[in-house]
């Protein structure tokens, strides 16, 4: 029984800190086998704000999820197709990053949408940052990502014991103390603590996933 995770990066900056540290929760998760992720490069897309106009809500049908024309056309269907998500933001003003939010915001046709609604409902989900130090809004950043998963149903998995509570947290500067090193540009692969919660995390989202699936798989033959 195949795991499909949807790993999602809401970072501007491609191959950055952020990158790496949500690479190192994707290898996490393949090396449980029997895993397929799929990763999406927020950088670059065009994605626009959900207007709220209510079309998903009256007019919405099987393959047609909004009435924006946009690159979220072709990344609904991964969405539908994931058992989990994977969201990883920069730390930006104690919150997620704007790509990321935006990106957020475009689920409306999943969750009230006509033909859509409710689509996220019992999906695994669990959230990555990265700031430049400590104390720099970390666990308020994942909250405002989590809170979304929350109200959607979702199922949400932390790392647990022994690093942030609200999912995988990384700091890129050395230490956390917000030295630069110009030489050094994924400082982040420095943070051991903050890797050990992004591999956990991983692996815990594909034992959930499959103590999930498992779980309907049974109920259906009950």
């Amino acid at each position: 029984m195949d795991t499909n995770i949807l790993a999602v990066c809401g970072s501007p900056i491609r191959g950055g800190n952020m990158e790496a540290f949500l690479n190192e929760a994707i290898k996490s998760a393949r090396r449980m086998g029997g895993v397929n992720v799929d990763m999406i490069q927020l950088a670059g897309k065009h994605i626009e704000d959900c207007r709220h106009c209510n079309w998903c809500l009256t007019r919405q049908e099987e393959g047609k999820f909004c009435a924006i024309k946009d690159d979220m056309s072709e990344i609904y269907p991964k969405i539908l197709a994931a058992d989990a998500l994977l969201l990883a933001t920069p730390t930006y003003i104690t919150r997620l990053s704007g790509y990321l939010a935006t990106f957020l915001d475009r689920f409306r046709c999943l969750i009230l949408g006509k033909h859509y609604r409710g689509a996220m409902k019992g999906k695994v989900g669990g959230a990555l940052t990265v700031a430049w130090m400590r104390n720099a809004g970390l666990e308020t950043t994942l909250l405002s990502v989590i809170s979304s998963m929350l109200m959607w149903s979702m199922v949400v998995v932390t790392p647990g014991e022994g690093t942030c509570p609200f999912g995988a947290a990384g700091l890129s500067s050395d230490q956390g103390t917000g030295k630069a090193d110009p030489e050094d540009k994924l400082g982040v692969l420095k943070d051991e603590t903050g890797l050990r919660s992004a591999r956990t995390l991983g692996e815990r989202i594909v034992e959930t996933t499959r103590i999930l699936k498992a779980g309907r798989e049974a109920l259906k033959q009950a």
